[in-house]
């Protein structure tokens, strides 16, 4: 039987690359996106049949709950869990809104969180079960004008670390992927030009190259609370 893959933010940028890439290697996916349209087109797009869309606010405690229990009921137990939904607004400390750094907060750190809890308990069903939690070189480096958005994917590198331990006994394979400066939706206003002088590789990444490293943590059976950096060489420069 074909695995059950859970990819949250998988209607878009690397969250749709690592459906895509998923669905090719024969998994069941369950796409989950805060819209139901671009869920349900994500899915229209993969590979293979059975796949579903889920609209899931993934911030909202007992949205994620209800979406979990209803994804194994309807599909089973999941075997792979991908935390690739994530928001940004970049600010200098001193003109960022309090509620923008609880948006920040509860998308990017909290949500991931939820996700996790509401799959464990069907993870442990699930031979090779894995989590894949989407971070940033900015969660590690840290970056002016992205103070909150560094501080959720630094507090995510310390939730994977921590959760990687607590559930090893039951054969659950938690990594942290962190991504540099990929073409997705939050870069589309940077200028590959101005920023690619600083990756020794010359260029943005694409999605699907982070795809294929995502691909790897949820293959690898004795990886666990592990970070991997996909960005280029950009630390190298930073």
């Amino acid at each position: 039987m074909s695995r059950l893959a859970v990819v949250c933010g998988g209607s878009r940028g690397i969250g749709k690359a690592v459906s895509r890439l998923l669905a090719e290697r024969g998994c069941r996916l369950a796409v989950l996106s805060r819209n139901q349209d671009a869920a349900q087109a994500a899915v229209a797009s993969l590979h293979g049949a059975d796949h579903m869309a889920f609209s899931c606010d993934i911030s909202k405690e007992q949205e994620v709950q209800k979406t979990f229990e209803t994804i194994q009921k309807t599909c089973g137990n999941i075997s792979y869990l991908v935390n690739a939904a994530g928001i940004n607004r970049d600010a200098l400390l001193l003109r960022t809104k309090p509620e923008d750094m609880v948006a920040l907060l509860h998308t990017n750190l909290l949500g991931s969180m939820l996700t996790c809890r509401a799959a464990l308990r069907s993870m442990m069903h699930t031979q090779g079960a894995a989590i894949v939690n989407i971070g940033s070189v900015v969660g590690l480096k840290g970056n002016a004008g992205q103070c909150v958005y560094s501080a959720t994917k630094a507090g995510l590198e310390g939730f994977t670390r921590s959760l990687a331990k607590e559930v090893a006994s039951r054969n659950i394979r938690v990594n942290l992927l962190a991504p540099g400066f990929i073409h997705t939706d939050m870069t589309a206003g940077l200028k590959e030009d101005d920023g690619a002088r600083f990756i020794p590789l010359g260029r943005f990444g694409k999605p699907e190259e982070v795809a294929q490293a995502v691909l790897f943590l949820l293959e690898s059976p004795y990886v666990t609370g592990q970070v991997l950096v996909v960005d280029g060489g950009l630390q190298l420069a930073m």
